[in-house]
């Protein structure tokens, strides 16, 4: 790999010399000496940015001014909305992501072709990683031989996925692809693929050190900032650009400074105190900012526990939650088996480029938050979104609030369950999950886990028996760990077996619940519960059976598989009894943070790590067997019903057209706020009856082998079908409805796919109109692309999630902002509106204000102002050409 460098007209490239060799690095002391500013106090998180412009700076994508703009900066308090030009070192992906970005790679080779170029320019020219991770689904648990039967099922479902992307991992250059059965992606990164500081040569044979940064397909990706590695999620559209050479396109962020002093109080865990974080910071308002954490209290935070809030920056919606490097950096380093050497070069570059936090650590902010860890209090977040933040002490009676508030139901239903002993009712927990992302990078919590298993175990205690528990560690080293400390038995026993390495709860890869069980819950219409150590919680998202899903700590999740019921308060009545017959309550079985601090001392060695990743991308034996072409283009399978080749490029112009005024739309769907890409994209299983499962019965693929969405997200047939068919969305074009419908061009309702077929072949454009925050969660690249494929020109909402609003213009879709207090409401908007929008055509400017008329059903008319959202220059040319991919295809093309 060749790092390309800028023209350096400042003369910022200095050498530094540590671990024995000399390397050469861009100095922000020398861009002061040089006169281009003042950047002493800049937060770390922007100085890493900064040498990005120092690296790069070449006069045209990146110039003087851009360099100066940072410092300005600093002076006008943290703000300074300049558009740059962003380069990050390397991309990470996982599957679900990963596998339409390749299927979009492939086709690119394909499209150059037929615009008279050479399939061999298309190649990452960025490292790209991509981690085989969302595929595995907990089909068995609560056995030993769940994992072996769950990685033979995963194999079987998704063989023709792995036979593509080995065929990619052969056919581009800079693509590497860690097998299944490995970990998690973020995991994998932090345990493995970050280096903190990164060294390549560049055009001239030169070693060159430079911060570690990243984007990434998954949103998650975020959790590398616990070790100064500045990375955040981004759509698989911005990705491919960014593999592609392409820089990302960002304002100057700002920077909000989250200060933590004092130290955990006893019996807390790090997810009590993100918890918390989360609840702060969305009431902050960190949207499109990135978050730095600094204080006395990071000297006592393991880089485990920094992680663990690095991870969940979606969740309280900034860019990044980012920690400096300090000792703690260097230690978690070595602790996970790097290079001696590395670790003496971060040590250097971070106290040379003025990026090291010690007691001295006080940059400019552009706001601040303060927390004292020792308020922290035991906590779980739910039932719909990871901001509701409830103290333990309140969740029994949270819940009963919200079975008459938000489920409208009553309590105290109970319906028999065929063929047991047991009955169900609004409460239970189906599903009790120590699942991989945020917290199974943490030995903390997971040693904590199977420590409250362990005591739970010596008193009798077992999870109840309508409770689907597992454990699924985002890395194998969580597995060495913990047979090492004897824990996995314990876990084991009390039914969290190993059910796969992968993230599987979180997406709703939970698998489905015992028939007799979901036959119950659906015939009393009753709220049942699921409680899991991940980070997303939305309705729908972790099972078709379960309304009400609560974020807990792993050392929780345990404990309401043992009590079964959120009905039960945890820290007042008992989980159980024990065999001796008496009362068993949540401080009988919680260790001590001693017991498990010094385990984790005892079992989590550097040799652990090492021995794990010695073989990374080697993989198992099915992986190995896995046979595929040496083709430089893919020979796409006609029969496939996992990968097709993509529409986007057949039939391309050599040159793009223009923007165009979008005239007489018609609504395909009116949606209310916080419509999550959960909602958009598609997600989960899928029943026989949905289009996409009407068009697998067409090919005679029988409803056991339907795998989930994600699995098949590179085949654009089932993942148009499934956009905007989440089983929870409400159009408000139908009283009533839930579920992915709307009314079709006869006024009937119909689903939203065959609605869009038949207004796409009367030529008909169609637009959404949404409320608040359209498009938050996950960077699902389909909730884009889906929309794009359905005929939608535009989106109208109050406000967008900031990688859901790129990536519509990445696929050529614009969005658009209502203005002056209008809304969807205040309009009075029905969906048998025609809608027009104009002043497109000509010289479209950034965030431009544009007309939008409105014509209702009785014939009235409304003209209204609403703000362009296309953010930059470079985003005017991507909607020109159709979408970011075509924007790079033909520029390739010419070269």
């Amino acid at each position: 790999m060749t790092v390309t460098v800028g023209h350096d007209s400042s003369k910022t490239r200095k050498t530094l010399s540590a671990g024995g060799a000399s390397v050469a690095y861009y100095s922000i002391p020398a861009a002061e000496a040089a006169g281009l500013g003042e950047f002493a106090k800049l937060p770390a998180a922007l100085k890493v940015v900064l040498e990005n412009m120092l690296r790069f700076e070449d006069g045209k994508t990146v110039t003087v001014d851009d360099i100066k703009a940072f410092s300005d900066w600093g002076k006008m308090g943290g703000k300074n909305p300049r558009e740059i030009a962003y380069r990050p070192a390397r991309v990470l992906m996982q599957d679900f992501t990963g596998v339409p970005a390749v299927v979009d790679l492939a086709a690119m080779r394909d499209g150059i072709l037929g615009l008279g170029g050479n399939a061999q320019k298309i190649n990452p020219l960025n490292p790209v990683d991509l981690v085989i991770d969302h595929s595995v689904m907990i089909d068995e648990f609560g056995t030993p031989r769940a994992f072996q039967a769950n990685v033979d099922r995963e194999y079987e479902r998704n063989m023709e996925r792995y036979v593509f992307l080995k065929w990619g991992q052969k056919a581009f250059n800079n693509f590497r692809v860690v097998p299944p059965g490995t970990g998690i992606c973020h995991q994998v990164n932090l345990e493995y693929l970050a280096q903190t500081v990164w060294t390549d040569k560049d055009q001239n044979g030169e070693e060159v050190a430079y911060p570690d940064t990243l984007v990434g397909t998954d949103s998650h990706t975020t959790m590398v900032n616990g070790l100064a590695v500045l990375g955040w999620g981004v759509g698989g559209i911005e990705a491919e650009a960014a593999m592609l050479g392409q820089p990302v396109s960002m304002l100057i962020p700002e920077v909000v400074g989250f200060k933590l002093t004092g130290t955990m109080m006893e019996g807390t865990t790090a997810t009590d105190l993100v918890l918390k974080v989360v609840q702060m910071l969305r009431k902050h308002g960190v949207v499109n900012k990135f978050v730095e954490f600094y204080g006395e209290g990071l000297d006592h935070l393991p880089l485990a526990d920094r992680a663990t809030i690095a991870n969940m920056a979606p969740e309280y919606g900034a860019t990044c939650g980012f920690f400096p490097i300090d000792n703690e950096t260097l230690r978690y380093l070595r602790g996970t088996g790097r290079d001696e050497a590395r670790i003496a070069l971060v040590e250097a570059y971070a106290k040379a480029n003025g990026m090291w936090r010690d007691e001295s650590y006080d940059p400019v902010y552009t706001s601040t938050l303060h927390l004292d860890m020792g308020t922290i209090v035991p906590a779980i977040s739910g039932p719909k979104r990871p901001q509701d933040y409830l103290p333990l002490t309140d969740a029994k009676a949270s819940f009963a609030k919200e079975m008459e508030a938000s489920f409208k139901r009553p309590q105290g239903v109970e319906v028999p369950v065929e063929g047991e002993d047991y009955t169900m009712s609004s409460g239970k927990v189906v599903i009790a999950s120590i699942t991989s992302c945020t917290n199974t990078s943490n030995p903390y919590v997971l040693i904590g886990a199977g420590l409250v298993a362990r005591k739970a175990r010596a008193l009798g205690l077992n999870r109840k028996p309508w409770v689907k528990t597992s454990l699924a560690p985002g890395s194998q080293v969580v597995s060495e760990y913990l047979n090492a400390a004897g824990l996995q038995e314990d876990l084991d026993a009390v039914g969290f077996n190993l059910v796969g390495y992968g993230c599987t709860t979180c997406i709703g890869n939970s698998g489905p619940l015992q028939p007799e069980i979901s036959k119950a819950i659906n015939e009393g219409d009753l709220v049942a519960t699921a409680v899991l150590s991940g980070n997303r919680n939305f309705e729908g998202r972790i099972s078709p059976d379960v309304r009400a899903n609560y974020l807990a700590s792993p050392p929780l999740v345990v404990a309401y598989a043992l009590a079964g019921d959120m009905n039960i308060d945890l820290t007042t009545e008992p989980l159980g009894t024990s065999k001796d017959g008496k009362p068993v309550f949540l401080k009988d079985i919680w260790p001590t943070n001693k017991e498990i601090a010094d385990l984790v001392h005892e079992v989590v060695t550097r040799e652990a790590f090492q021995k794990k990743y010695a073989d990374v991308f080697k993989g198992d034996e099915k992986w190995q067997a896995v046979e595929t072409t040496d083709s430089e283009t893919y020979d796409w399978p006609a029969t496939s019903t996992y990968i097709q080749n993509p529409p986007y490029f057949k039939g391309m112009a050599k040159t793009p057209g223009t923007i165009s005024n979008i005239s007489g739309a018609r609504v395909l769907a009116l949606l209310g706020d916080m419509i999550t890409t959960d909602h958009i994209s598609p997600a989960g299983s899928f029943k026989a009856t949905t289009p996409a499962g009407k068009y697998l019965t067409e090919r005679q693929v029988p409803v056991s082998e339907f795998n989930s969405y994600g699995a098949r997200r590179g085949n654009h047939e089932v993942m148009m079908r499934g956009t905007f068919a989440n089983i929870r969305i409400k159009n408000e074009m139908l009283d009533g409805v839930e579920g992915g419908y709307t009314k079709g061009p006869d006024g009937e309702q119909t689903s939203i796919f065959d609605a869009s077929m038949a207004y796409q072949a009367a030529g008909t454009p169609l637009v959404i109109f949404g409320g608040i925050e359209y498009g938050a969660g996950s960077s699902r690249d389909w909730a884009a692309k889906g929309t794009a494929l359905l005929g939608v020109k535009a989106v109208i909402a109050e406000s967008f999630e900031r990688i859901h609003r790129s990536n519509l213009v990445g696929m050529g879709v614009i969005p658009f902002e209502f203005t002056g207090g209008d809304t969807r409401k205040t309009l009075g908007l029905k969906g048998d509106e025609v809608v027009s929008i104009d002043g497109l055509e000509g010289d479209l400017k950034p965030l431009s204000l544009v007309p939008c008329t409105i014509t209702y059903a009785d014939g009235s008319v409304k003209t209204i102002q609403i703000k362009c959202r296309i953010d930059t220059e470079i985003e005017i040319e991507y909607v020109e050409h159709g979408g970011v991919l075509h924007y790079v295809l033909r520029d390739l093309a010419k070269a």
